[in-house]
């Protein structure tokens, strides 16, 4: 009798049962292409060589190489400059939190000509003395097929400027932090012996980046951050032609601008 009732009951008041809407994990997503300008603080610099020679460089100063006059040479060419991508992976429907995987591809540059202190044993004698930094008389180092700094960030964005006409944000403000590895090609000269090592996992990296959003249309947007960050490299490959086994390790921190384009992607 119950049984009867329900459905002619539901039938007579025009009701509609819908089925619960399934909450998504991923909601969308994002890529990103862009380009740098960074500073780095000084460092020290250690090199442990398989001829015996076993020392430091300290507190060293290095410059990026940015390259945006190559994009002019060769306008087909947009990976020669310093360059940043990222893809992110939204996790609500308003868009305001994500998961990114973000690099930076810097180039970084011990500078030519710098008076450094340096320690440890050289040639098998001790050394503790100022020495300059020349590719033929001593070395050149540089990770200049990128430093490389690959990583993982949570992504907060928070909306800033809301059109009502468009029905949509058109500024959003933002913060990421995360963590990962680093992967530099350096480049590495020694007693005007030279060699471009191979990609190599060396170390890495803890970023936080902030900034904002300018949405110009509906999944097009233009993003600007400044970005600070902390890198380890614990295990860089500093071979030369004549000498294969050696290794480099250096810490330092950064300050890097970034300016970037990209895309929305709704699932």
């Amino acid at each position: 009798m119950i049984g009867m009732v329900i459905p002619a009951f539901a039938q007579n008041q025009n009701f509609t049962i819908n089925p619960p809407k399934k909450s998504r994990f991923i909601s969308g997503m994002y890529i990103q292409w862009g380009w740098n300008n960074v500073w780095f603080t000084r460092s020290n610099i250690h090199f442990k060589l398989s001829n015996g020679d076993n020392f430091t460089l300290h507190n060293a100063k290095a410059h990026q190489r940015p390259g945006f006059y190559d994009i002019y040479k060769n306008p087909t060419q947009v990976s020669l400059p310093q360059y940043n991508y990222r893809v992110g992976f939204y996790l609500n429907e308003q868009h305001t939190r994500a998961i990114e995987i973000n690099f930076d591809h810097t180039k970084y540059v011990v500078t030519d000509g710098q008076t450094v202190h340096v320690t440890g044993t050289i040639a098998g004698k001790p050394v503790d003395q100022d020495m300059v930094v020349d590719p033929q008389t001593f070395l050149h180092f540089e990770h200049t097929d990128g430093a490389n700094w690959l990583h993982i960030n949570y992504v907060r964005q928070y909306p800033w400027v809301y059109s009502k006409k468009l029905k949509r944000n058109i500024l959003t403000y933002l913060w990421k932090a995360g963590a990962g590895i680093n992967i530099p090609r350096t480049d590495f000269t020694y007693h005007g012996d030279r060699l471009n090592n191979k990609f190599h996992v060396a170390g890495f990296n803890f970023g936080l980046e902030g900034g904002a959003r300018v949405y110009p249309f509906k999944i097009f947007f233009l993003e600007f951050t400044g970005k600070t960050g902390f890198v380890d490299y614990l295990d860089a490959l500093a071979n030369t032609k004549a000498m294969k086994g050696n290794r480099a390790s250096q810490t330092f921190e950064y300050v890097e601008v970034i300016g970037t384009f990209g895309f929305d992607i709704k699932f």
